[in-house]
Order: structure tokens, then sequence, then C-alpha cells
């Protein structure tokens, strides 16, 4: 019953997003959106204190799991306060939480090397059903996040299995390498 009530909650959620996104007359390239509530729903992952355990078991249920992309509120590094909602990876569970990595259909192999010089660190994971255009998408790997998964607001699709390990491959590699 709490499952269902959850998919029906983010159904409505999802409808009233659609809306509201189909009524603007012009989309600006960033939409900045304040967070969503208190910063307990999502944070900075501490990887110097290890990776979490990845596992894959995407289950197509209404309910993130490991190895899905689901749509969530994502913050900007530079300000917390302030974010966007955008898709992530789901990587694996650790008490209630869930832990992500960001995802974008921006292509960072064009600027890879001044990404690196930041810190950050990019792989191609393909596209999917997450992205309605159909953009390839790239996730991020130096930055994880915990989420609370009450704020997810949609599943959109999951990633192969093979991605999904190469992913986690190449986490394992840079965090721990």
């Amino acid at each position: 019953m709490n499952s269902l009530f959850r998919r029906g909650l983010r159904l409505v959620s999802q409808l009233a997003t659609d809306a509201l996104k189909s009524s603007r007359t012009s989309a600006s390239p960033r939409r900045v959106q304040p967070a969503p509530r208190a910063s307990a729903t999502i944070g900075e992952y501490d990887t110097t204190r290890g990776l979490p355990r990845f596992e894959y078991s995407p289950e197509l249920d209404g309910d993130a799991d490991p190895g899905e992309v689901v749509w969530t509120w994502v913050p900007y590094e530079e300000d917390a306060t302030q974010g966007k909602d955008r898709p992530v990876l789901v990587l694996a569970r650790e008490s209630n939480q869930l832990i992500i990595a960001q995802l974008t259909s921006k292509d960072h192999d064009r600027d890879a090397d001044k990404e690196a010089r930041y810190g950050r660190y990019w792989m191609d994971v393909g596209s999917g059903v997450w992205d309605r255009r159909g953009r390839p998408s790239e996730v991020r790997l130096d930055r994880l996040l915990w989420v609370s998964p009450d704020v997810i607001r949609r599943e959109g699709g999951r990633l192969d299995k093979p991605v999904f390990d190469a992913v986690t491959d190449a986490l394992i590699s840079l965090h721990q390498g």
C-alpha cells in the first residue's frame, strides 16, 4: 500500500511538473531552483571514508534501485542552496539513503583536460529513455551524493549491467586507485 501511494504521488507530481513545463513560453538554459527542503534530503557522499557497496538490482517498480536512472533535485557545488532537477544514476543503498551520481547530456570529451584540472571526471554511458531527446549522457565520477528516497521524482530507465559495471570499476579506480 505504501509503495502504491508513493507511486501515485510521484505520478501526480510528474503530471504537475509536465503541465508547468508545457505552459512556459520560454525556457532558460539553466533553470536554477531553490533547495526543495532542508539539506537533510541530499548531500555530498564522503568518498574519503571509502566507497559504498555497489550493487546492480534494477526493478522498474516505482522505487529507485541501484542500476536505475532516476530524477531528483541536485545542488550546485558552488551554492548548495541552489540546484536543478536532473537525472542521476543510483549506485547503492546505505541505511535509508541512496548513493547516486549525476548525469549530464553535455559532452565533456571536448573539455576533459580542463575538467580534470578542476578535479571533475566524466564517463560516457550512452543514451536511454531518461532523456526525451535521446542524447548521449555522461556520469560524473568524482562527486557522489546521498539522497533520501522520498525526494526521487521519477524513474527514468536503467543502465545495462555491463555499463553499470564499467561505471563502478571507474569509480573504484578513481577513488581507490
